[in-house]
């Protein structure tokens, strides 16, 4: 089985088209479940989930309530997965049609871990470049809004996601996982939202995300990078 966990926070926009989304684009070859991991939303995206009744190759839809904080969301939903296979994925991201098909495969060829190649919803140049380079295997193209997938003995052999990293999270476990040789881009694309980008500023928020990736490369702490990107980002609900 593979298990999609999803983290949101106040998302009621996005959880209900991204789960009729998935139910569709399912390929069928193995059953999967879905397990949304709400960190305390106040804008109804609770009900956006519950309304939603499982079907088409989708075996089963759970809600689930967590502490804020994507790492702690998301290792939630991790416990309470019953499938070998954790496909993690955000909220405002849309994996390629027969998305499970393409992880279990690279699964069984011995590949324990990876991501998809991504596309921002949008033209513009630098974006369009930022994920024509995620096709390749170097580190530092790497992020979470590509999703990560990884076998459930994998994840729970390194600990899941840092509960200390309120953000930068997705990178501490991808570092473990590129330390181990043990990851693989799947070159179909996924779309993801550039919404944090619109919001901030494409050139402000690209600069304070090397800042921050430099920093981590230097040695800060986990406190050091929250206290920045909250001093210098404007977040969306999930980011």
């Amino acid at each position: 089985m593979l298990s999609i966990i999803i983290p949101v926070l106040n998302e009621a926009e996005n959880i209900g088209r991204l789960i009729h989304y998935l139910s569709e684009n399912l390929s069928g070859t193995h059953k999967t479940e879905l397990i949304v991991v709400d960190g305390g939303s106040t804008d109804g995206s609770q009900n956006s989930v519950a309304s939603f009744k499982p079907r088409n190759f989708l075996t089963s839809i759970s809600l689930i309530q967590s502490d804020k904080g994507r790492a702690k969301q998301m290792n939630a939903g991790a416990r309470k997965a019953s499938g070998e296979i954790l496909y993690f994925l955000h909220a405002d991201s849309f994996p390629p049609k027969n998305f499970d098909f393409f992880i279990i495969s690279e699964v069984n060829k011995g590949n324990p871990a990876g991501c998809f190649r991504m596309k921002f919803d949008s033209n513009h140049w630098w974006l369009r470049l930022a994920g024509w380079l995620t096709q390749f295997t170097w580190r530092a193209c790497r992020g979470g809004d590509q999703s990560q997938f990884i076998t459930k003995n994998l994840f729970e052999e390194i600990g899941g996601f840092d509960e200390d990293y309120a953000i930068y999270e997705d990178n501490i476990l991808i570092n473990e996982l590129y330390s181990r040789k043990k990851f693989v881009v799947i070159q179909q694309c996924l779309i993801t939202s550039a919404r944090l980008y619109r919001q901030n500023g494409i050139w402000n928020l690209q600069y304070h995300f090397w800042t921050i990736y430099i920093k981590r490369w230097l040695g800060a702490d986990a406190e050091s990078l929250k206290k920045y990107y909250s001093k210098h980002i404007k977040t969306s609900p999930q980011s």
